[in-house]
Formats: C-alpha cells, structure tokens, sequence
C-alpha cells in the first residue's frame, strides 16, 4: 500500500494529465480546406454526414458504398456545399479486388490523398449463431479483411502526404434504428459525430470518444493499458527491427 502511495499513483496523476492536456490542440476548420479525403460507407448515416461537414469545409471527397443512387445524390450535395471536388465510386467491399481498385481510383480522382475515413460495415443478423460459416466469412470480409486492404493500398499516397487513417464505429441514430427492441440505448446524433470523427482525425488523435464524460475517457481510454504498453515498448528495438 506504501508503494502505491509513493509511487504507481503520482505516476498514474502525472500519467492522466499528459493523456488529457497532450491533445488540446484547437481543431480549426480551414484545416480541411483542400485536402482529399476518402470516406466509405457513404451513402447514408454517419458517413454521409462526415462528406457533408467535409465540404462545407472545401475538401476534395470520394466517396463509396453500395448504392449508386444515393452516392449520386451525396455527392451532389457535396458539391452544392461547396466541395473542392466530390466524386462516388459504387461498390461493395466483400470483394477486396474492388477494395484495392477504389483507393487507387481515387487517388488518381484527387490528386493523392490525406485521409482514409474507414466507416462502412456489414449488415448482420442480431439472431445467435446457427452454424452459418457464410455469415461468418461476409463479416470478416468487409468488417476486417477490406479494412487491411483499404489501409495498405493508402499507405503509399498517406505517407506522402503524412496523413491519416481513422476507423469508425458508432452507435448513431440510423444505427439504433437497424436493432430497435433488441438494444435499448440512446443513439448518438449522426451529424455531431460525424463533426466529432473528423475533428479527431485532423488532429490524429489515436481515440476519440463522441462522450465527453471524464468518466468515459478513463474507462475506454484505459490508462492502465497505455502505462502497460510504455513499459512494454522500451523493451524492443525498434532500429533493428525496422531494419529488419
């Protein structure tokens, strides 16, 4: 008890004030004025609302998901928000093929890129599981495995640009519609957590919670796990490794 005193709480105090203090740097929308961003999931929910707030900020945006329909409608409003550029590129992200293509497409729409909004994710039974290795494999294809390729064909073009990867998941207002009477939970307001999402990414904050409750921060922010991995961290080589 003595040594906790002493030691591990003033170090977890100094720890949670650099956590907490270390990322108050101001998000200013010029920010995104110019810069090319692409968003999946687009066509409704929070990805559309995170299009929306990028082009009222006068960002280049390229936009996918299924829907040909509503990407059109999306990124006409994109444009009449005052856009740099918008463009869609219909498709769905089980096929990793298409996944690759898109990212490189639209590199070549914008010019390169800045930002790779990652939003989109396979709709799934709320029912248990019953021995259907179908459903299974369709949800790790556009849940996990597109995500990887979607990340590794932008590294090239975001390391260019020292840009930005952000992975969202939500409970928005659309969201709680889809598991109505079996989740009973208040749905976050799309519109603000697509503002929330791109302040986060522009600033790179490696977590960004739309709760602002201190109480929220410490749970999923988790500053046990983070002492943990800096502790860990020293204890590797990363030179050699990286050499290597």
């Amino acid at each position: 008890m003595a040594f906790m005193k002493k030691y591990l709480l003033p170090i977890l105090v100094l720890f949670l004030a650099y956590y907490y203090y270390s990322e108050n740097e101001e998000f200013r929308p010029e920010m995104l004025r110019g810069k090319k961003v692409i968003v999946t999931g687009a066509s409704k929910g929070i990805g559309r609302e995170i299009a929306y707030h990028l082009a009222k900020m006068g960002a280049h945006v390229v936009v996918t998901a299924r829907s040909k329909e509503s990407l059109q409608k999306v990124v006409s409003h994109c444009l009449e928000l005052g856009a740099a550029s918008a463009h869609y590129i219909a498709g769905t992200m089980e096929d990793t093929t298409f996944a690759e293509q898109f990212v490189a497409k639209a590199g070549k729409l914008m010019g390169g890129l800045d930002m790779l909004i990652l939003n989109h994710i396979a709709q799934t039974s709320m029912s248990p599981f019953i021995n259907d290795i179908s459903e299974v494999r369709k949800s790790m294809e556009v849940n996990f495995f597109s995500y990887v390729v979607l990340s590794i064909a932008a590294l090239p073009m975001l390391k260019q640009s020292n840009g930005s990867i952000a992975v969202v998941s939500s409970m928005a207002d659309t969201a709680k519609e889809a598991i109505s009477g079996i989740l009973e939970a208040e749905g976050a307001p799309k519109e603000e957590c697509a503002l929330e999402i791109i302040k986060g990414t522009a600033l790179r904050q490696d977590q960004m919670f739309y709760d602002k409750s201190l109480l929220t921060y410490f749970l999923l922010g988790n500053p046990g796990r983070r002492i943990l991995e800096f502790l860990t961290m020293r204890n590797y080589n990363f030179d050699k490794f990286i050499n290597n």
